[in-house]
């Protein structure tokens, strides 16, 4: 499978970290943190070096101006994530992107209130959600509503949410699903979610963080009204690095849209005219506050070369291949220690394969690290392994289960 593998080449663009027998890592972690790029640094160095010359003037002339830096990175994003370019920015961090689109878009009255999330959402959605609900003088008790999978089952059923938006939704405001659950990865179709939440009267936004740069997203299409992700997961572009935001076409001119402005977000024709009276921007870029954060941007700027390289539907292909390899390696191991949870059909999950410990043993996971594989642990009982098609190879599947297998033994 290597040897036919179309993308095999694009494992030698990553830094793959060493241990220290100076082998490589077997990497699983990139729905974590994602591996460098090594054409990363030479980016971020262009602007270091443009900074040292140039000073402030590198806004104008430096090689790549750091005045309209982050458009530079808008048409590879879109078409990353399958948007328009006018409904797609680089901007801000995750968490900051949702507050400000709840601003725009969770408009609670008191008939129409409620916030539906899943019930094992990222905590820091929940935390934003919660705060957000608070600020517009409601309870979390009665304004936040779960989804929730059925006792005993760890996924989320499609008849359940339909029945959950179908009963309560003249009273939700605000849709807000991880469109990839960080937890079980299970992949939930927007497409639908969009549908019937509309259908209801509801505004429907997406948390992508583990879904951009892993499955095509196809927001525009989605019907969604907004999403936002961060690019240090799938995208590679380094620890903290700047979130993307999607604002669908049919709100961005809306300058009656309620939304937290700042300067970037300025008419930019008339922005350093310094006027006292706010001109949106007829895009999602009105939603930015502050001039880019170019370092960042340059290794973002790095890594989305390389997917526009590879493209996304050609990644998702492998991915289903990898983690099929990998699912069915895990089923022939036979053991009752450990169970997937992530959903078995294809369309229904990325590349992150979720497996349950009976007991909740932590030691499985360490020793497997003690062994050369990086993967990820989740409170309380999962270790979440993430075959990656930019820079992961069937050999490194069956080498990560041939390392279980000895463990579990």
């Amino acid at each position: 499978m290597d040897e036919q593998d179309s993308l095999k080449s694009f494992r030698s663009k990553f830094h793959i970290p060493l241990q220290t027998n100076s082998n490589p890592f077997i990497y699983l972690s990139g729905n974590s943190l994602g591996l460098q790029p090594i054409t990363a640094k030479s980016h971020i160095e262009q602007e270091l070096e443009d900074w040292k010359n140039l000073g402030v003037e590198g806004h104008l002339h430096a090689k790549n101006p750091w005045l309209p830096y982050h458009e530079f990175l808008t048409e590879s994003m879109a078409r990353l994530v399958g948007a328009k370019p006018i409904e797609t920015v680089v901007m801000n961090t995750l968490s900051v992107n949702l507050h400000l689109m709840m601003v725009s878009f969770y408009r609670p009255t008191k008939s129409r209130f409620k916030i539906l999330i899943e019930s094992d959402a990222f905590p820091s959605d929940r935390y934003a959600v919660e705060s957000q609900i608070k600020f517009h003088g409601f309870s979390p008790e009665t304004a936040l509503l779960e989804l929730k999978p059925r006792p005993d089952e760890h996924l989320i059923r499609k008849e359940d949410i339909e029945a959950l938006i179908d009963q309560q939704g003249d009273e939700i405001a605000l849709i807000l699903i991880g469109n990839t659950n960080y937890y079980s990865g299970q992949f939930f179709d927007m497409k639908t979610i969009s549908h019937l939440g509309h259908q209801k009267g509801c505004v429907v936004g997406f948390d992508c963080a583990h879904g951009a740069g892993n499955v095509p997203l196809n927001l525009h299409d989605s019907g969604a009204d907004f999403a936002v992700w961060c690019t240090y997961k799938y995208i590679n572009a380094g620890p903290g690095s700047l979130g993307g935001c999607f604002v669908n076409e049919r709100h961005v001119t809306n300058k009656n849209l309620p939304r937290f402005t700042g300067w970037w977000g300025h008419n930019k024709i008339t922005r350093f005219k310094m006027g006292n009276t706010f001109e949106p921007i007829p895009s999602v870029e009105a939603w930015q506050l502050s001039n880019p954060t170019i370092f960042s941007m340059a290794a973002i700027k790095a890594s989305l070369a390389i997917f526009d390289e590879a493209g996304i539907e050609n990644l998702r292909k492998k991915s289903i291949q990898l983690t099929g390899y990998l699912e069915f390696l895990i089923n022939e191991i036979g053991s009752e220690v450990i169970s997937i949870i992530t959903p078995s059909k294809p369309n229904e999950r990325g590349c992150q394969l979720s497996i349950q410990l009976k007991h909740a043993d932590k030691n499985l996971f360490e020793n497997l690290l003690k062994k050369g594989v990086i993967a990820d642990w989740r409170e309380p009982d999962v270790i979440r392994v993430a075959p990656t098609p930019l820079y992961n190879s069937f050999e490194d599947v069956f080498r990560f289960v041939t390392i279980l297998k000895d463990q579990l033994a």
